[in-house]
């Protein structure tokens, strides 16, 4: 199979450093990262755990930024910059958390789904590697968008309400579905599935992260 040949290109090491590097290159060369990613020993889990929590939050941190709430956030008197800037960060936080906690889960089910067991910690890993984009929509999207329109960014109506505005709302779903795009290549090369297979995986994750999401909203 394909995905079997391709894991003699998996860079070997398991060190820290090698992850962090690799936290960069599945941007580029997802193949080998995803295929590392089969290492589930205690070492390999170890040595990619803080790349891990840098991708999640850093995620977090872009969707929060990225949801509606956000942009009228200093429409309240009481709130200025710093407050925003703040918030943001926090919520981050709280979002990349219970996207990992809670899609990992889903991922480990939709997997299961697909008839194969590959624990629920791999799950997450896998999810955070393919949020990637996300976190670098973060990095190269924002800082342009906090240049070109300062405040606004955080006010309904301000200038980034224009033109300008929708295209930057385009590239942002543009990294969403690059990370959509990730997350089917990693299913297929850590659980060696084929295309169908980890598809359909995709499939039943989203739909058990969607009543989860229901289920919270119905009881709160």
């Amino acid at each position: 199979m394909a995905v079997d040949r391709v894991e003699s290109a998996a860079p070997l090491g398991s060190s820290e450093r090698d992850w962090w590097l690799r936290a960069l290159l599945v941007l580029q060369a997802p193949v080998p990262v995803f295929t590392a990613l089969r290492d589930d020993s205690e070492e390999g889990r170890q040595a990619r755990q803080e790349p891990v929590t840098a991708l999640v939050f850093l995620a977090g941190i872009a969707a929060v930024l990225a949801s509606p709430g956000t942009g009228t956030l200093m429409d309240r008197g009481e709130i200025d910059g710093l407050v925003a800037a703040v918030l943001v960060f926090l919520a981050g936080g709280i979002y990349g958390a219970f996207g990992y906690w809670a899609g990992g889960g889903a991922l480990a089910l939709g997997t299961r789904g697909a008839g194969v067991e590959g624990g629920y910690r791999r799950a997450r890993h896998v999810l955070a590697f393919a949020s990637a984009p996300l976190a670098l929509s973060l990095l190269v999207l924002w800082p342009v968008q906090l240049a070109l329109f300062g405040g606004d960014v955080f006010r309904g109506g301000g200038e980034d309400a224009g033109t300008v505005g929708q295209i930057f709302d385009g590239l942002e779903w543009a990294f969403v579905v690059w990370a959509v795009a990730l997350l089917a290549v990693g299913l297929r090369l850590v659980y060696r599935l084929d295309w169908t297979r980890a598809l359909a995986a995709l499939g039943v994750a989203v739909l058990a992260l969607l009543a989860l999401v229901l289920a919270f909203g119905l009881f709160a």
